[in-house]
């Protein structure tokens, strides 16, 4: 009889969570234009409040000054992100038609050797569409970006309110103290291993001669905060301007891709591993998934957000008896709770 009450609970339990989290999601996918800005101010000045206090407990600035001057830097910084991804796709935009006709001219070398195979390939439409799809990604890349700029307006007003509501004196415990520790040393390690790799990719590149290396270097520091898949997309990302590029040297095109994805093999799985210790403590099926979820809700910008999201799900989840078995199931741990075990 127990067993049956406590399965008649969990399967309660479970139906009440399903149509909570499908609520969740709707509202999150209505509300999106505001929570989007809203959590990435949460994550910004979650990492720069050490600043914020050290100004005002160890230095003895005045509060204002202190927020001023904490405001400022993440302006600068969020400004310098925006010109330089800005720039990135400008060049992209700008050397969209000359890659085109590249591959024009290297279609015009690979068709003929398809025919010859008995394969006959309208060559024509082909190379007509795939020069369309260059310019509609071009043009779809510069208006993504700005998009994303404009954004970072109302980033810099929650920022702005957050910080001077924030009381540096306040000794924080708890779920709270927990979500701030785990997610600031998650974005930080994360923004120095994803500039570590970013920086070596595009020095890579560069050693190799192939143009738009500033641009992928970039890339790989942004895709770097996706986890499992942006590595994997940036490693893939150089090789049409490599066969556009190195036509007459396929080596270089296979050098162009092992050097670069061999930087964040090791960076992914050895040095990031040791610099981020036990992490968030969410399994790589978890992470996966969060991915599919937050991709689905909030587009690329929910992939970036995936990880640490999940993670703060997790840890509200374990200060409930009720919910630590999926608190433990999202970290990997497929043991049976002690109330079960009970």
């Amino acid at each position: 009889m127990p067993d049956r009450l406590d399965e008649r609970t969990w399967l309660t339990t479970g139906s009440l969570m399903v149509l909570a989290v499908v609520a969740l999601a709707v509202a999150l996918i209505y509300t999106r234009t505001i929570m989007i800005p809203f959590v990435l101010a949460i994550f910004i000045v979650s990492l720069v409040s050490p600043i914020l206090d050290f100004q005002v407990i160890r230095l003895k600035f005045p509060r204002p000054i202190a927020v001023t001057l904490t405001f400022l830097i993440v302006v600068v910084i969020i400004a310098l992100l925006c010109f330089l991804a800005a720039d990135a796709i400008q060049t992209i935009v700008a050397t969209a038609g000359q890659y085109s006709d590249s591959f024009a001219k290297l279609a015009g070398r690979v068709f003929p050797l398809i025919k010859r195979w008995g394969i006959d390939l309208k060559q024509e439409q082909i190379i007509a569409d795939f020069q369309n799809k260059i310019l509609q990604l071009a043009t779809s890349a510069l208006g993504t970006a700005v998009g994303i700029i404009s954004s970072f307006f109302f980033v810099l007003i929650f920022v702005m309110f957050l910080l001077a509501g924030r009381n540096p004196y306040a000794v924080r415990s708890g779920v709270r103290a927990d979500i701030d520790q785990q997610i600031r040393r998650y974005i930080a390690i994360k923004i120095a291993v994803s500039t570590l790799t970013g920086i070596l990719v595009w020095a890579t590149l560069s050693a190799i001669g192939l143009d738009l290396a500033g641009v992928f270097g970039m890339l790989a520091f942004l895709l770097n905060f996706i986890p499992s898949i942006g590595s994997i997309i940036s490693t893939f990302l150089p090789i049409p301007i490599a066969m556009a590029q190195f036509q007459q040297a396929p080596w270089v095109i296979v050098f162009i891709i092992a050097v670069p994805g061999t930087i964040q093999t090791v960076i992914g799985n050895v040095i990031e591993p040791k610099w981020m210790g036990e992490g968030l403590h969410l399994h790589s099926i978890t992470v996966l998934l969060a991915l599919s979820f937050w991709g689905l809700l909030w587009g690329i910008t929910g992939m970036f957000l995936a990880a640490p999201l999940t993670a703060i799900l997790r840890i509200i989840l374990m200060q409930f008896d009720t919910f630590k078995p999926i608190g433990k199931l999202l970290a990997g741990d497929f043991s049976r709770s002690e109330t079960q075990a009970g």
